[in-house]
């Protein structure tokens, strides 16, 4: 990070012209996140203090944000700060769904698409004022979580070629933070060459009354599906975080000669990938099954988590299960 940020950091931490702090913090930070550091870490806290009573606690490993956010909201605190990239906002969610406990975020990782919906700044020291001047103007708000078999996502489940990517990203997390979505262009072309254009697993999606197979499938409770740097890539249509419903996309064939046309469409701004020959799309509906036709495994993440292989998974909404403040 630039000097000329963490000095501003400085600046907010050594501040004195602020009310007293009213309500209770708990911030989990995840150190192994793409831009967290100690120093960094330590100057966020710090700056935050001037205006909530803050705790702050390191994740030591997979599924321990989970715990601390069922902790928090046993013990009461006014609001969890998640600070890391999209897996520990995931974990953070789930540990404090259905509870009344609001989870808000703090960009640290390589892409941050969650605190992208909830309007939190990309860069760590505007999401600070930000949650700084956030206080004063306290609106928490319940959203849709969706699900998939026992795991709750925020904005994205995906089986087939999405998880392969995903599982190649995870695998290499020093390249994911040096080269960011570079990387997962890289990744998606070998997972595609290597595993999915000449026989790659095949699986059907049941939604809202379509049965549609294909090679890889994409469910979303909210758009965007992701961002490539600044730019959002839209898959699904028509869905949102508190209208109550799935959205998704299913590409039907793996094929060497549509891969060129379905990725401008995805980074384009004008063209609608639904529209792509090879594309179907759902949306309107609270339940969607996912199963392989082959027999083979299907991988599976959410939220840019690759959680394993799967013979099928069911993917349905939880409406208002989330509060959150941003």
């Amino acid at each position: 990070m630039a000097a000329t940020s963490l000095e501003t950091l400085e600046r907010l931490a050594g501040s004195s012209d602020v009310a007293a702090p009213s309500k209770r913090m708990l911030v989990i930070v995840n150190p192994y996140a793409t831009t967290v550091s100690d120093r960094l870490k330590h100057l966020v806290v710090y700056a935050l203090q001037g205006r909530y009573e803050v705790d702050s606690v390191e994740t030591q490993a997979r599924g321990h944000a989970t715990e601390l956010c069922r902790e928090a909201a046993s013990e009461g605190y006014d609001v969890v700060c998640a600070f890391g990239g999209d897996g520990t906002f995931n974990e953070a969610a789930n540990g404090l769904a259905g509870s009344t406990t609001p989870l808000t975020c703090l960009p640290g990782g390589s892409t941050n698409v969650f605190s992208r919906i909830l309007g939190i700044p990309s860069d760590v020291v505007d999401a600070t004022e930000h949650l700084l001047a956030m206080a004063d103007e306290w609106r928490p708000r319940a959203i849709d979580l969706g699900v998939v078999d026992d795991r709750r996502f925020l904005f994205t489940a995906g089986l087939g070629l999405d998880a392969s990517v995903t599982q190649r990203v995870d695998a290499h997390p020093r390249l994911k933070a040096r080269f960011g979505p570079w990387f997962y262009v890289t990744a998606a072309v070998s997972a595609f060459n290597r595993e999915y254009a000449l026989r790659g697993p095949r699986l059907v999606v049941e939604a809202a009354g379509e049965r549609i197979e294909g090679v890889t499938a994409m469910v979303q409770n909210t758009t965007p599906y992701t961002y490539f740097a600044n730019r959002p890539i839209e898959l699904a249509e028509d869905v949102g975080l508190t209208d109550g419903t799935l959205a998704g996309v299913v590409l039907r064939r793996a094929n060497p000669l549509d891969l060129p046309t379905v990725s401008w469409r995805a980074v384009s701004e004008r063209a609608r990938i639904s529209r792509h020959r090879r594309i179907d799309s759902f949306a309107g509906t609270t339940e969607v099954t996912i199963r392989s036709l082959d027999e083979r495994p299907l991988p599976l993440q959410v939220d840019g988590d690759y959680l394993g292989e799967v013979a099928e998974a069911v993917c349905r909404v939880d409406p208002g299960a989330l509060q959150v403040v941003s």
